[in-house]
């Protein structure tokens, strides 16, 4: 027994005046942004990495089109994710990563300042050290957890040294979107936006450790893109990036625009509504016309991949995809689904999901 548990005094707000207390309020927040933001992470690796692995189990029969030559060779090892900083944002996204996705330790890099301090990953097997160009030119996707005082520097110093095809995924809210592009010189940028209530609910788990708080289905549940519980809500531009993102995977692999809608619906419309059996035709799939314009698709060869989608673009204007994912409620609902299932939770008794076989991730 914890003798200390409910001792007032050693709480973090017992020396607080009052007349500050209405700023606690914060506290909550920052919890529930870095719970959000590593959930989100999770799937985010977990989609990518289901896709990769139908992509090593379905190779590319088609001549990839002239273009650069970093698209010239398809990666088809494991998905490598490598971390920039490591502060308690990074320290709680790499365990997440490694418990839940589950990240082998081999394919999980962190560069940071001092990775002297970070035996606990270094036990584990995972490589630590001070060198952003060799992690960029290595990994998949990056993720960036530093301060914004120092992702300037930083994105002057990775810029000549990321390929085309790696995904980097920005956690620092303080740069926007378009100023992050103009550093990096780049635009396979992912950058999820969150829209904060003055009073989150207090459901995040304060007690546990990060990686156990998701999971736990009434946090999971308050994480999903489409939820309001919480008082954290995150712009659904970042799940249409994650769609147009697994696009531009599959053409970097020389993989014919038919054969990638075929590749995404298997990832991202995978579980299904029981309804669904009877009402096939109302179950959402995906179409060429979701992702590029009419004009586009008349011109578009039947062997060829798609073109290279812009993310930065994707997230901060109106794409094909945006009018049909903000109409389509049944679309949303099996992206919802889909969510839960990827931590292990069902949604409620009167709307059971169907998964295709077995858990699809």
């Amino acid at each position: 027994m914890d003798m200390l548990a409910d001792l007032e005094s050693l709480k973090f707000e017992y020396e607080i005046p009052e007349e500050d207390r209405f700023w606690l309020y914060l506290q909550g927040r920052s919890r529930g942004l870095i719970v959000e933001a590593c959930a989100h992470a999770v799937f985010f690796c977990k989609l990518l990495c289901k896709l990769r692995e139908l992509l090593d189990e379905n190779p590319s029969s088609v001549p990839l089109p002239e273009g650069p030559p970093d698209l010239a060779t398809a990666d088809d090892e494991k998905l490598k994710v490598g971390i920039i900083g490591c502060g308690h944002l990074g320290k709680n996204l790499a365990r997440s990563l490694l418990q839940l996705v589950p990240i082998p330790v081999s394919s999980l890099r962190i560069s940071s300042r001092r990775p002297e301090v970070l035996v606990e990953f270094q036990k584990l097997g995972v490589r630590c050290f001070y060198h952003n160009l060799n992690l960029v030119g290595w990994a998949n996707v990056v993720f960036l957890c530093c301060l914004p005082s120092q992702l300037p520097s930083i994105c002057i110093e990775i810029q000549s040294s990321l390929e085309k095809t790696c995904i980097v995924y920005s956690f620092v809210t303080a740069i926007s979107l378009p100023r992050l592009k103009l550093l990096l010189n780049y635009t396979n940028i992912l950058r999820p936006q969150y829209q904060c209530g003055q009073d989150p609910d207090r459901i995040w788990g304060a007690n546990k450790e990060i990686a156990a708080a998701l999971q736990d289905p009434v946090i999971i549940r308050a994480t999903c893109p489409y939820s309001p519980t919480g008082g954290i809500i995150l712009n659904s531009k970042w799940l249409e990036g994650m769609l147009y993102a697994a696009l531009n995977t599959c053409t970097a692999n020389g993989i014919a625009h038919s054969q990638a809608l075929r590749l995404v619906n298997q990832v991202f419309l995978s579980v299904h509504l029981k309804e669904c059996e009877r009402h096939k035709k109302s179950c959402p799939k995906f179409q060429i016309k979701d992702f590029v314009s009419k004009s586009y698709i008349k011109n578009l060869v039947k062997q060829r991949p798609f073109p290279w989608f812009d993310l930065t673009a994707v997230q901060l204007r109106e794409t094909p995809f945006s009018q049909q994912h903000s109409a389509d409620s049944a679309l949303q609902e099996h992206l919802t689904y889909l969510y839960y299932d990827a931590f292990g939770i069902t949604p409620a008794k009167e709307q059971r999901l169907l998964s295709l076989g077995s858990s699809v991730l």
